[in-house]
């Protein structure tokens, strides 16, 4: 979920800047290979083949997927949470089960993203280890608080609505795990925004507070979904090689501005306000204008000083540590199956 903002780098650990060995120089005859394997992974992204796990790939394009797919996963755990907190306080059995099943589901988009990875050599212990140390990202829109019930409907309408925008061309992704894990993901994601639209708008026929409820929680929600695309085509340096490479295929504005010109029509018929007082249509262009996104505000989340960025850590940290007895338990049991397995075959 939201990789668009994410194609950046992991940060190091505090006060242990990362080491860069020297790599030794190729031979005449390793260097022609080299050129081989690259020219022939170069015509299968020209093909708009899908790159498997087992076929050779370059290491920078191994290392984007990496980071890509790992702090996807990342977000789809810590996403989690902003709604978790609403299970138990959900206005009805059904809004509760409708709720349980969506955060449900983001725990397992988080499972299959992380095998994705594991696929290309990194193990999952790596990449929680980066979570929890805070050297990996994760969207920066999962560390805004859920002040109000009207919060988890426009998660899901406006959040995985943006996901959705994001996350379709990822199917067609070059690296085969990861476009196929999308589309299971996507078919999920477009419930959840259904979801959270049918929910806003069972509000906005209900009280005048109600219908408050729902506009605040626009107000607070829309600036930083804008942002959550990532930043500005001009300042997206990965951007460039990642289409290249067919790991991305919409650049963040291009993405940022379909949102925009999908989601006008459907605050209209939810009869919200969308809090830019520069949004309008442009004639020529036959798109939405819309203000200005606050880019210092999103570098700070994404750098660990936004609203619950500590908070968020601190409860996956505590469940991920509380939780490590089942994963022991689970671990002793396989062995002993396995154990088992193997003295029936002898």
């Amino acid at each position: 979920m939201y990789t668009q903002s994410l194609d950046v780098p992991d940060g190091d650990a505090p006060g242990k800047p990362a080491l860069k060995a020297v790599a030794r120089p190729l031979s005449a005859a390793d260097a022609a290979a080299q050129a081989a394997l690259q020219t022939r992974f170069d015509e299968r992204i020209d093909a708009d083949a899908k790159i498997e796990p087992q076929d050779w790939m370059p290491e920078a394009y191994r290392k984007t997927l990496v980071r890509q797919i790992s702090q996807h996963a990342h977000s789809e755990i810590i996403g989690m949470q902003p709604e978790g907190n609403w299970i138990s306080r959900a206005p009805s059995l059904k809004r509760k089960a409708i709720l349980l099943a969506k955060v449900q589901d983001e725990g397992g988009h988080g499972l299959y993203l992380y095998s994705a990875a594991e696929t290309l050599g990194t193990s999952r212990e790596q990449m929680l280890d980066g979570l929890h140390s805070g050297r990996a990202k994760y969207s920066s829109i999962f560390n805004y608080p859920t002040l109000l019930w009207a919060d988890v409907g426009v998660i899901g309408w406006l959040v995985d609505g943006a996901a959705i925008m994001n996350q379709v061309p990822i199917c067609r992704c070059s690296f085969g795990p990861y476009a196929r894990a999308m589309i299971r993901i996507c078919k999920e994601e477009s419930f959840h925004q259904r979801q959270g639209y049918e929910s806003l708008l069972a509000q906005m026929k209900g009280t005048p507070a109600q219908r408050d409820m729902v506009q605040d929680a626009v107000n607070r929600w829309w600036w930083p979904v804008l942002a959550m695309f990532g930043p500005p085509d001009a300042d997206s340096p990965n951007s460039a090689q990642g289409m290249r490479w067919g790991i991305k295929r919409i650049s963040n504005d291009e993405l940022r501005q379909k949102f925009v010109d999908a989601t006008v029509p459907q605050a209209r018929v939810l009869g919200v306000t969308l809090p830019d007082p520069h949004l309008k249509w442009n004639e020529a262009r036959q798109q939405h204008d819309y203000g200005a996104i606050d880019w210092d505000e999103f570098w700070a989340t994404v750098n660990g000083n936004g609203p619950c960025n500590q908070e968020r850590l601190a409860t996956r940290v505590k469940a991920h540590t509380e939780g490590q007895w089942v994963r022991d338990a689970a671990l002793a049991h396989a062995a002993k199956q396995r154990a088992r397995s193997l003295k029936e075959v002898a």
